[in-house]
């Protein structure tokens, strides 16, 4: 068993929010925390994707800050 103590703000939110989804206080916050011990066990998104990311570089540095000027090279290019 585990002791909890909240400020009154966030009791009193705790209780509103059990309330509203009709449990207790207790069931509301046992909820929580496994869903956030689950949360802690999923990847992030960098680490679902970090073997992808790069994966198809162009090699080219700064393409979101040079962006205009490689476009407009790009299409230069095709139209001769």
């Amino acid at each position: 068993m585990i002791t909890l103590r909240l400020d009154p703000e966030l009791e009193k939110e705790v209780r509103l929010v059990a309330e509203n989804f009709g449990l207790t206080k207790s069931d509301l916050i046992r909820k929580s925390i496994i869903e956030y011990l689950r949360k802690l066990e999923s990847p992030n998104a960098w680490e679902g994707g970090k073997d992808l990311f790069g994966k198809y570089s162009s090699g080219l540095e700064n393409l979101s800050s040079n962006r205009k000027r490689l476009v407009k090279e790009k299409i230069k290019a095709k139209t001769g």
